[in-house]
Parts: C-alpha cells; sequence; structure tokens
C-alpha cells in the first residue's frame, strides 16, 4: 500500500468503509496517523473492529468531536449536496476531502513517478484502461486506479525503474474531483460531456465546473488532452489554452490514426477512435510516439460490460454494452455497426430503469437497428418511441429478448444489449446484467432449455 510521512501523528476521520474506505484506513494507520471510522451500515463497521481493534475509534463524524482533525475523508458515494457531513466538518474548520487528495499528498514520499488523470461523461473506464496498456506493451510501469479497478492507496507503489519514469493512470468521476483539491497530473484528458448527476448537481453547468477543476490543478507546464463531440469541452480546452499556450492543450478527434481502426477488435466504432485517439495523445504526451502505441491498440481486449465481445456464432456476434446506463452512451454502440449494402444489422436489447423518458440521443442510429427487444420498467415507453422506426419485440425479460434476437438474427447481424438505461428494476448492478446476458447467450447457445 501507499503510505506518507504526511499523515503521520495526524487524525483523521474516514466516512464510508467500503473498499475505497478500507484502503484509506490501512494507509493512514500505516502511515501513524490516527483514525476515526464511520459506515451507516454495521457490518462494514464490524470488518473494521474486527480487522484494526482499539487502532481505530468508531464513531460518526457527523455528530463526534472533529478537533484537530487534518480531514474528513468521505467516500466518492456519499452525496455531498444532501449528507449533513458538509455542514458538520465546516462548522469544525476540517476540510472534506477524498482518497485521490491523500495520494496527492503522498506524492513527495513516493519513487519519482507521473500521473495521468482520466475524466468525462462516457468512456473514462475503457481510456483509463487502455492507456494502462499502451504504458505496459511499451514497457512503461503503470498502475491503475481512481473509479476503477483498486483503489490506487491500497496498491503497491511504483519503484523506480531503468525504463523511464512510471505512471500512475487515475479514472476521475466527478465526485472524485470535488473531493479534491491539489492534484497536478503531468497530463489529463476530458474525453466528452454531457449532462449526467445532476440529481446531485442540480444544474449541467455546475457538473461541467467540477470537471474542470481537474485541469485548473495543473500547472501551466503540464500537459491536457481533449476530445471534440462537444461545446462544452471545447469551452474548457479553450480556457485552458489561453492559461497555458496551445502546446500543452491538445484536441483530438481520431483523424491521425482513423485509418488503423480496423486492427483493433475491442475498439470498434467513432466513439472508440475518440478514446484511442485520446490516450495515443496521453502517451504521446509522455514521450511515447504514435508508432510504439500502435500494437497495444491491436492487442487490448477491453473491458467487461464495454462493448464486450461475448460469442461469434455462426457469424451472429453477441455484445454485451450493459454499462451504458443512459442513452447517450448507448448511442455509441449503435454507431459502431452501420448497415452494410444497405442490410440493417443491429438486433437492439434495451431498456430497464429509465433516467429519462426518450432516445433522442439514439435517434441518430436507428437506421442501423434491424429489430428491437424492450426489457424493464423502460420497456413500454422504449416499444412506443421504437415502434415507428424499427420492428419491435415486447420481450420484457432478458432471457426473451436473446432468445427472439436468436431466432431472427443471420449471418453478419449483431445481437447488442446496449440498455441506455440502469440496471436496478431487474438487476442488482449493470455488472450483474451484463453477467446474466453473457450467461443466457451461452446456455441458449449450448442448445439449453431454459425458462
Amino acid at each position: 500500500m501507499i503510505t506518507s510521512s504526511a499523515f503521520a501523528s495526524k487524525r483523521y476521520a474516514v466516512l464510508g468503509l467500503a473498499r475505497t474506505g478500507l484502503a484509506v484506513v490501512r494507509t493512514l494507520l500505516a502511515s501513524g496517523a490516527e483514525v476515526i471510522a464511520w459506515d451507516s451500515r454495521e457490518e462494514p463497521r464490524a470488518a473494521v473492529a474486527a480487522a484494526f481493534g482499539a487502532r481505530v475509534t468508531l464513531a460518526d463524524p457527523v455528530t463526534a468531536d472533529l478537533a484537530g482533525c487534518a480531514g474528513v475523508i468521505v467516500s466518492p458515494g456519499v452525496p455531498l449536496n444532501r449528507h449533513p457531513i458538509s455542514e458538520a466538518a465546516a462548522r469544525q474548520g476540517v476540510p472534506v476531502i477524498g482518497d485521490i487528495e491523500l495520494f496527492a499528498l503522498a506524492r513527495p514520499d513516493l519513487p519519482p513517478h507521473r500521473v495521468v488523470g482520466i475524466t468525462g461523461t462516457n468512456g473514462k473506464s475503457t481510456t483509463t484502461a487502455l492507456v494502462h496498456h499502451l504504458l505496459e506493451q511499451a514497457g512503461v510501469p503503470s498502475r491503475m486506479g481512481g473509479n476503477i479497478g483498486l483503489p490506487v492507496l491500497g496498491q503497491e507503489p511504483l519503484a523506480p525503474n531503468d525504463r523511464g519514469t512510471g505512471v500512475y493512470v487515475l479514472e476521475l468521476s466527478s465526485y472524485q474531483i470535488d473531493l479534491t483539491q491539489s492534484l497536478a497530473c503531468e497530463a489529463t484528458a476530458l474525453l466528452n460531456l454531457t449532462p449526467d448527476h445532476l440529481d446531485r448537481y442540480g444544474l449541467f453547468e455546475a457538473y461541467v465546473a467540477s470537471k474542470a477543476r481537474l485541469f485548473a490543478m495543473q500547472r501551466p507546464d503540464q500537459h491536457a488532452v481533449f476530445g471534440m463531440s462537444d461545446v462544452e469541452t471545447l469551452g474548457i480546452a479553450a480556457r485552458e489554452e489561453l492559461r497555458r499556450g496551445r502546446g500543452f492543450v491538445h484536441k483530438v478527434d481520431g483523424a491521425g490514426i482513423a485509418q488503423w481502426q480496423e486492427e483493433w477488435p475491442s475498439l470498434q466504432g467513432p466513439h472508440n477512435l475518440q478514446n484511442a485517439a485520446v490516450a495515443v495523445a496521453l502517451c504521446e504526451a509522455l514521450g511515447l510516439s504514435v508508432e510504439q502505441c500502435r500494437p497495444g491498440l491491436a492487442s487490448y481486449k477491453g473491458l467487461p460490460h464495454r462493448m464486450e465481445r461475448v460469442a461469434d456464432w455462426e457469424g451472429v456476434l453477441f455484445i454485451n454494452d450493459s454499462k451504458a446506463t443512459n442513452p447517450a452512451s448507448a448511442a455509441p454502440a449503435l454507431a459502431a455497426f452501420p448497415p452494410v449494402a444497405g442490410h440493417r444489422r443491429i438486433h437492439w436489447i434495451v431498456g430497464g430503469l429509465p433516467k429519462g423518458d426518450d432516445l433522442d440521443e439514439c435517434a441518430p442510429f436507428f437506421g442501423h437497428v434491424a429489430e428491437a427487444y424492450t426489457i424493464g420498467d423502460a420497456g413500454p415507453r422504449f416499444a412506443e418511441l421504437l415502434e415507428p422506426h424499427v420492428p419491435v419485440h415486447r420481450s420484457e425479460m432478458m432471457c426473451e429478448a436473446i432468445r427472439e434476437a436468436i431466432a431472427a438474427a443471420g449471418p453478419g447481424d449483431v445481437v447488442l444489449l446496449s440498455p441506455a438505461c440502469a440496471s436496478f428494476d431487474q438487476f442488482r448492478d449493470y455488472e450483474a446484467r451484463g453477467d446474466s446476458f453473457r450467461q443466457i447467450v451461452g446456455a441458449l447457445l449450448a442448445g439449453e432449455n431454459l425458462p
């Protein structure tokens, strides 16, 4: 784990004891800090008590005496706009921060390294994993963390190396950026911005401002990469150009590498072209060449539930894109499979717990859809929206949708789960939904009789 003398003999409160919170507690204790910890659930509190005993004081920081605390470390999922911790900490003059800020404070104690921070509404995880993969393939040691994989504080620090300085590659959500004050990344990226998390921010402008803070924390001589798909992202890029100069601001759309995309089986579609372009630009900012990145683009295997290739059966491709929990993130999946010789290829499984009442962002690609199969709470409404454009099966349940899609699809077609909805009406989370898709596809293709 990462430790730091910056935390020694200081007092901290930790709110939220899931995976990130536990990593924070371990780091602080190993660094010689005094720790107060709390979770609203009894089970995590009991686990902390069993693991650390009297070394940790279990107390709710909302009501505890925080005098002398260096900070309250809050898990990103704690809703700061509704939770009383913000007011309680402000009353006692204690900053509310997150694990990424602790990492930033620990950096002086780490061996020489660089940090890449990647944010945006859609594509963060794919781009973060791709940068990590490209660096590793080029022989540059790296760690991946933040909003993906293991908490960065819980990982072993990068050791000094003779292949150039190692790199921490961090996916950063707006919630994490809100809790970070001093992370000056050597290279950052903003992929895109579309309305999201408005239940927390209220206005889209506030959400955009949260993302922009990642770049404001950088020095003028550090690099920033921007996608080019929306005016909000380009607006932040323009402000950063004024602050640091064009040599450190890079706007990319993939034009320079598009001719290679057919070599990348796990990076198809215009959205993945932009993800790849951003990843390559970040690697260039770290000293790699485009040619050094090319083999890694071809060998990248992708992430589960994000345009994941589940099966190729008699010429029919099955794609698990369960992570597409809103229309904006489902639209690129539809765009990735245009008609061939006028033949619509996509058998689209769509629906779940809706985040809105329309599919407007997917509408430009309805012409790619051969048939749609609606499921979940959104099924009836989505069927109404789609029926003027494509044949629709009101399948309701995942198994029935897959069964009907298999019966209708032919060689060259794609059975695509890209729900454009949250999963919580029928599944625990998007991962459980994607796992179910994978399992049902495997069973049906194997000839099993499912209910």
